[in-house]
Order: structure tokens, then C-alpha cells, then sequence
């Protein structure tokens, strides 16, 4: 259905053509066709006719219809393109080496026709319908109606352009005659429901457009301007690049199109967006007749200097090398070969030969600026003298031959597949009937390689294997401009691998170095990129990290979170260990506190050392000199726990200096309490018919200090068995810093030796309190309420300050609050009665102790 529907579309091209139903009117004379066919350039008869389409010129002239007779026919004009000759006549001498082997095609012989199609799509419309009609002879197109058609030819090679082969194949395939093109690049054209009959031997510009991604990318270009033909080629080519550039991560500033019909003023804006742009690399994906005229332009106004990425199209055509900007141009284009005996071929050709051809004469003259006999034109006759080979032209060009290898495997090619049709056992048939489908069949599956070493095969898009030479145009000795082959791109190779660079490169300018061309710097470590709103993601800012993040990459996206125990450094590019606080031996506070508790556990000795001296003195034994030295004891045991507090903390420190703080203070204060109660007692006693103090006698005293004590003894072990106190590292105080500290495991336990030694100690201020105004001339009721009172201040005071405090003031307010509370207690219970066993012995008399209440002994 679809092929009817294809017909329908096309018939009424047929009837514009010339090429009706029916199209010989007869009458008893003669027999004509409607229209003029297409003259061949270049043919030659044989068993089977290849077709040839090359663009040999690239201008067409007609005149204007005037719709009262049928249009004049298309006819080429402006200059000959010499490089699309060369195709032609490789093709021929392809044929003509087909023809002389004993292993292709034995016993057959290949013709051709050969036509120009002007790089328009008219022309190739009309060319691909003779081919189809198979009309023959050409040069007789007034044959007798009877006579009968000739078959359509079984293959056609070309055109060299994509536009033109689109057009073409688009008529061909429609019955299956399969179309050879030598650089039709177009992407479209690998689409098989589309274009069933179209093969290549050039790569598609699918593959060349990933390749120039690839390319892009390997230089470190983010940010690239584009600009391409507004044909088939150019858009669906760059369509395959930006597709391509977009998952290479680059970004193009913009995307431009023209061609060389459009009105100027098209061509001007073009130029203009190139001259303003801060993209310093671009991407021509260009045929050569709209690179040609846009550098033309550009020459007018010449732009900064820009390093050109041009595709095969034009990166490989020798009449740019004038256009000094395009220095350091790089692209990708068809390998360079070798066909023996082409040139040859080529310079074999005289002023009679070129007659025979009004393309070769018009070469021929165009080249000499001389007429040839018999032909018109021209300034002057040729003389004979002209020696084609002291040429120097695109023709007769040998010396790389690019795009003419294609030209010739094209050419073997079909000849292969008409070899596995009509041929069995080296032995073929001329009179072999054959359909183009059975041709074009052969053609997806011939595997050959050409005698100068080319493999040839198509896969199953009708494409060859990618392979291209990285082209760079370097400046000579001369000044000028030359193609230097710089490196490789081979799409059969490991992703990663397919891309090599084996010579330096010379940049725009001719500079060294590898141009720059991005829309923002790199991002460095330590900061991550932001996208600017409304432009592409090439354009960013790069914004420091986070605090407690960090990158490690150029051009990072995101930053990442250091681990809790790690802190990022000055420039946010690493983690580094967070230092560790405690409070250490060689720590200035540290150095203070452990001085003042040594010093104080060095006056509790000397107080007792003094005490013991004078242990019979009225003052000691008023005062109940056990308790007095236990206390003293329990003092020095005081000050020296402070120490626990001080290192870092462990298992055993963490648990040793709570438990060891919290039974020391209860013994101390058990002591006090116990004093205290001895002093009430005491004063009970004197109290006739009281007989108190036998319920509080010595015994007495020790076992209430030692039940004091047992008790928070008990609570000690219960928190040390529910949930000790245990290190652990506290990340979440500072962000940059760990501190290392002792956690204290049950929060209950630790709150109830607190408050267990706090009971105590108010008990104590309480009953000291009572006993402070008895009568006596050395009441120790009374400094023993100053020392409650200094006690229970500073642990009041200790509680908030314990707990807004940070890191390792945290220990060392809790040294302090022991070492103040312990210096309290020296400094009010004992320090007056040194100071009278010292500096007031008169004093320390009974007779004075005793003053004015009567002789009852403590």
C-alpha cells in the first residue's frame, strides 16, 4: 500500500518530466517523445549500464515559464567543480579496470552513463527518472514507437550531495533500484523504511556528528557556537551533533543556519552572531558552497580568532586553505588512499578525446582558456601545445584522494553484486534476466576487500564502518596553509579508544597550546557549581561549600558531608580529624587546678600533722579530735580525687572520679554532721537529768559517719552496675571540634550522689545553724555553719555553670566546685583553731575554753 500511495505522489512528476504513459504520438511518420531526455556526459555501452550522478557543476539556468508553451529544460551552468570530475572519471576507470579482471565478472561487459546533476534537486529528479525508464539510446530520441524499452539500470553511484541523493532514492526505491552514494552523508538517509534502496560508502554524518562530540569533549570545549547549511545535510546533521554534544555535557551559545540562495541579509545576521559571540570554538557542519560564501563574509569584517571544527564537507577542500582565519581549523575527514594507475587514467587525455565529451571540452578549455576546433568560444584556439599534466587542479590532484576512493568502491561494489546474481562458478550469463531487488539484495551483503587493501561492506542501515583522519590545517614554511593528518577516529574500536591524536596540533593563530573556550571557569575543590538562571548548564557559579562539606573534584556538583568525626579544611577540599578536647595534664588550667589541689591536700596534712602534735591540747579535745582527724582525712582524700578529673578520660577514670568524689564529700560531711550533732548533744547534757550524750557517744559518732557513708556507697554501685559513667565523644557541642568527656550513664545516678551529699550538707547548715548562739567562748557550731553555708553556695552556684559550660571547662568547673567546697571546709573549721594552737596559746587553756559556763568537760 505504501509503494501505491509512493506512486501516486510521483506520477504527476512523470507528466512534468516528459515521461507520460504512452509517450510516443503516433502518426504514419515517426514517433517522438514529449519531452528532451537528459543527455549522459560521459557513457559508454556494454551488457549492463551502471548510472553515474556527480555535481559536476553547481548552478542550473532556465527561463522563466510563461505558462503558454511547455518549460524549457534545466540546463547546468557557472563553473566546473574539478573534484566532481575527477569522481566521474574515476568511476570510469573503474569500470574500465572491471572490465580487464578475469575474477569479476568474467566474459561481461559493464557500460555507464554518466550524468551531471547540477547540485539540484530538478535535475537529479530528472536523471533518476531516465534511469528508471531505462530509455536507450539517449543520443537517438527519435527511435520507432515499436522499438522495445530497455531495462532500467540495475544500480545507480552518487550524488555527491544529500539533498540531491534524498530526491533520487526517493524515486528509485520505489522499485527497488538501489543508489550507491559517495558522500551523501545526510543521517536521514540510514532510516531503511524511508530510503529501502540506498546504500553509502561514506559514513553517515550520524557517526561523524558523535565523533565531533567526542572530539569537542577531548579537548576540554564546554561552550561551542554552531552554525550549518538549512539543508538536509547541514540539519540533520547538526541535529545528530547537538543531540550528542548534550550527553557529552557541552553547550552551545548558539545554533545558526543558511544557505547560499537565501537572501543576503540572512548570510549578514549569520556572520554578525559569529563576530559577537564569546564562544571562541565552532562547529561548521557546512557544505562547501555555504562555507565558501560564509567566509567570504567574514573576511569582510574578520571576527576574533576562532578555532573551526569543520566536518568532511569542507575540512579537506583545498580552495579554503586561502582563507588565512581558518588556521588551526580541525575536522574530520575520509581517509587518504592510493588507487593505482588513476592517474594515469586521469592525464591520459587529448584535445581529440576531450571532443568526444562537451563536459571534457569544457574542461579541457576552462583549463587552457582555449577553444577547442569544432567547439564555440573561447579566447583563442588551442595549438597543441597544452600539457594536461603540468596541471595543477583538483583533477589532477592525486596526491590523497578522499573522497575518490569512495567513488571507486561504490563502483566495485555494485559491480560485486551484479557478479553474485547473474555469475555461478566464474561463469556468467549476459542474457541473464534480473529483478534490481535481487541487485540490491547482493549489495547489503558483499564483503570484499579492493585490490589497494579497502574493506568494503554495509550494515544493515546500508552505512560502512566509521573510520576517519583528524585533519588539521597547520601553516607552512611558505606562509600558506596545509592539510596535515594529525590523528585517527575508528567507530569499530572500545568506547573510550576510538579517538587517538598521533602529531601536535596547531590552534587557531597557530598557537600551541589548546584554546580555551568555556562559559564559566572551572569550579575548584572545596566549591560547587550553581546554574545561572535562564542559560544553558555550561553557565555557572561556583559557590563554596557548605560549613561541614566539602568537594573534592573540579567541577563538583553537590558537596558532600564530612564523616562526624572529620572537620573540612581552610579550602573545603578535604576532612581532616577534628582535633580532640579533654582537659589535659600539660593544659595551662589543668597546671592551676592540680596546684592549688596538691597545695590543698598538703595543708590537710600539715593540719593534721599539727593537730596530732598538739592532740592533748584543750582546743583539740573540745572539738572531738576523731572526727576532726577523719575529716582531715576525708579533706586530703578530697582535694586528691580532683586529679581523677584531669587526662582523658577512660573506662576506669570516668567511673573512678565520680564514685571516688561522691564518697569522699559524704565522709567528709558525715564528719561534719557527725561534729555538729556532738556539739548539740553536748549542750543537751548540761540540761539536769539529762543523760543525751550516752546515746552519742564515740560508738555512736563512727558508726553514723559509717552509715552516711555505706549509703552512697550503695548508690555508687547501683549506678555503677545499672549505667556507669562511660567516655564518649561529644560531636554535637562543636561542629569543628570533638571533646572527649565521660558521660554520665544514668542521669539519675549521677543527680542522686549530688543530691544524697547535698541532703547532707543542708542537714549539717541546718543543725549548725541551731547550735551557732550556745553559750561558749569557742562555739565550732559557728564556723561550722560558715563552712555549710561556703559549701552549699558553691554547689548551688556549680549546677548551672556545670551545665552551660563548654568542652573541657566543663571538668573544670567541677574541679573547681571540689577544690572551693574542700577549701571552705579547711579554711572554716580548722583554720581558727591553728591560729590559736599557733599564734594564741594563751587561749588555749580549759579555764578559757570553759569561761562562764560551769566545769562541764566536752
Amino acid at each position: 500500500m505504501q509503494l501505491i500511495s509512493n506512486l501516486r505522489t510521483f506520477i504527476p512528476m512523470l507528466w512534468i518530466f516528459g515521461f507520460r504513459p504512452g509517450s510516443c504520438k503516433a502518426d504514419s511518420v515517426s514517433c517522438r517523445l514529449w519531452a528532451e531526455p537528459q543527455m549522459p556526459e560521459i557513457f559508454m555501452t556494454g551488457d549492463f549500464i551502471i548510472g553515474g550522478v556527480f555535481s559536476i557543476h553547481f548552478d542550473t539556468t532556465a527561463d522563466q515559464n510563461t505558462f503558454t508553451r511547455p518549460p524549457l529544460q534545466l540546463h547546468c551552468s557557472g563553473s566546473m567543480i574539478f573534484s566532481e570530475l575527477q569522481f566521474a572519471r574515476t568511476m570510469e576507470f573503474a569500470i574500465h579496470e572491471i572490465n580487464n579482471r578475469t575474477d569479476l565478472l568474467p566474459g561481461i561487459t559493464l557500460g555507464y552513463q554518466i550524468h551531471d546533476s547540477c547540485a539540484a534537486v530538478p535535475m537529479a529528479i530528472k536523471v533518476a527518472f531516465q534511469f528508471a525508464n531505462g530509455m536507450e539510446p539517449f543520443f537517438n530520441y527519435t527511435d520507432s514507437c515499436s522499438k522495445s524499452a530497455r531495462a532500467a539500470v540495475p544500480a545507480v553511484v552518487g550524488d555527491s550531495f544529500s539533498t540531491s541523493s534524498i530526491s533520487m532514492t526517493t524515486i528509485l526505491g520505489l522499485l527497488e533500484i538501489p543508489q550507491v552514494s559517495h558522500y551523501a552523508t545526510c543521517a536521514c538517509l540510514s532510516d531503511k523504511r524511508q530510503y529501502p534502496a540506498f546504500l553509502r560508502t561514506i559514513p553517515s554524518d550520524h557517526d561523524q556528528a558523535a565523533a565531533l562530540a567526542r572530539m569537542v569533549k577531548y579537548f576540554g570545549w564546554t561552550w561551542i557556537g554552531a552554525v550549518r547549511s538549512d539543508s538536509d545535510y547541514g540539519n540533520y546533521g547538526m541535529a545528530s551533533f547537538l543531540k550528542a554534544a548534550q550527553e557529552e555535557g557541552i553547550c552551545v551559545e548558539y545554533s545558526e543556519s543558511y544557505y547560499r540562495t537565501q537572501p543576503r541579509s540572512k548570510l549578514e545576521r549569520v556572520a554578525n552572531v559569529i563576530r559577537r559571540s564569546t564562544a571562541r570554538v565552532i562547529v561548521a557542519f557546512l557544505s562547501a558552497g555555504e562555507m565558501k560564501v560564509l567566509l567570504e563574509e567574514l573576511e569582510l569584517q574578520p571576527p576574533p580568532p576562532l578555532q573551526w571544527i569543520g566536518t568532511e564537507a569542507w575540512i579537506i577542500e583545498p580552495e579554503f586553505l586561502r582563507f588565512n582565519m581558518c588556521a588551526g581549523a580541525i575536522g574530520f575527514g575520509v581517509p587518504r588512499s592510493v588507487i593505482p594507475g588513476l592517474r594515469e587514467f586521469l592525464l591520459d587525455l587529448s584535445p581529440a578525446q576531450a571532443l568526444k565529451s562537451p563536459l571534457l571540452t569544457e574542461f579541457w578549455e576552462s583549463s587552457f582558456s582555449c577553444s577547442l576546433k569544432g567547439s564555440s568560444g573561447g579566447a583563442r584556439e588551442c595549438d597543441g601545445s597544452e600539457d594536461i599534466r603540468a596541471l595543477e587542479n583538483p583533477y589532477t590532484d592525486t596526491s590523497e584522494l578522499r573522497a575518490t576512493i569512495l567513488v571507486y568502491k561504490a563502483t566495485y561494489a555494485i559491480a560485486h553484486a551484479i557478479h553474485g546474481v547473474i555469475c555461478n562458478d566464474m561463469h556468467c550469463e549476459k542474457s541473464a534476466k534480473f529483478a534490481p531487488w535481487q541487485i540490491l539484495d547482493q549489495l547489503k551483503r558483499v564483503n570484499f576487500t579492493t585490490k589497494n587493501g579497502f574493506q568494503v561492506s554495509f550494515d544493515s542501515s546500508g552505512d560502512p564502518v566509521a573510520v576517519y583522519d583528524l585533519i588539521n590545517w597547520q601553516v607552512n614554511k611558505d606562509g600558506g596553509l596545509d592539510f596535515v593528518t594529525v590523528g585517527h577516529y575508528d567507530s569499530s574500536r572500545p568506547r573510550g579508544q576510538e579517538f587517538s591524536v598521533s602529531r601536535a596540533i596547531s590552534w587557531m593563530g597557530g598557537q600551541t597550546e589548546v584554546p580555551r573556550s568555556v562559559c564559566s571557569e572551572s569550579c575548584p575543590p572545596g566549591t560547587r557549581k550553581v546554574v545561572q538562571k535562564g542559560k544553558p548548564v555550561c553557565c555557572y557559579d561556583c559557590i563554596t561549600c557548605a560549613e561541614g562539606e566539602i568537594s573534592t573534584k573540579t567541577d563538583s556538583l553537590t558537596c558532600v558531608q564530612c564523616h562526624p568525626e572529620s572537620w573540612p579544611n581552610i579550602q573545603r577540599d578535604s576532612c581532616l580529624p577534628k582535633p580532640v578536647e579533654f582537659l589535659s595534664w600539660d593544659d595551662t588550667l589543668s597546671i592551676i587546678l592540680t596546684a592549688f589541689s596538691i597545695t590543698g591536700a598538703f595543708i590537710a596534712v600539715c593540719v593534721a600533722a599539727v593537730f596530732y602534735k598538739h592532740r592533748t591540747s584543750p582546743v583539740i579535745r573540745a572539738n572531738n579530735s576523731e572526727l576532726s582527724f577523719l575529716l582531715l582525712f576525708s579533706l586530703t582524700l578530697c582535694f586528691l580525687c580532683s586529679l581523677t578529673f584531669i587526662g582523658r578520660p577512660s573506662e576506669w577514670s570516668c567511673m573512678l572520679r565520680h564514685t571516688a568524689f561522691g564518697i569522699t564529700f559524704v565522709l567528709c560531711i558525715s564528719c561534719v554532721l557527725g561534729k555538729t550533732i556532738v556539739v548539740l548533744m553536748a549542750f543537751r547534757a548540761t540540761i539536769p537529768g539529762s543523760d543525751v550524750m550516752k546515746w552519742f557517744g564515740p560508738p555512736q559518732q563512727r558508726l553514723s559517719v559509717l552509715i552516711f557513708t555505706l549509703i552512697q556507697v550503695l548508690i555508687c554501685v547501683l549506678w555503677l552496675t545499672i549505667s556507669p559513667p562511660l567516655p564518649f565523644k561529644n560531636l554535637n557541642h562543636y561542629k569543628e571540634r570533638i571533646i572527649l568527656e565521660c558521660g554520665l550513664g544514668s542521669a539519675i545516678g549521677f543527680w542522686a550522689v549530688l543530691g544524697y551529699i547535698g541532703f547532707l550538707a543542708l542537714l549539717c547548715f541546718i543543725l549548725a545553724f541551731l547550735a551557732r548562739k550556745l553559750p561558749d567562748n569557742f562555739n565550732e557550731a559557728k564556723f561550722i555553719t560558715f563552712s555549710m553555708l561556703i559549701f552549699c553556695a558553691v554547689w548551688v552556684t556549680f549546677i548551672p555553670a556545670y551545665v552551660s559550660s563548654p568542652g573541657k571547662f566543663t571538668v573544670a568547673v567541677e574541679i573547681f566546685a571540689i577544690l572551693a567546697s574542700s577549701f571552705g571546709l579547711v579554711s572554716c573549721i580548722f583554720a581558727p583553731k591553728c591560729f590559736i594552737i599557733m599564734f594564741r596559746p594563751e587561749q588555749n587553756t580549759k579555764k578559757h575554753l570553759m569561761g562562764k559556763v560551769p566545769s562541764k568537760s566536752l
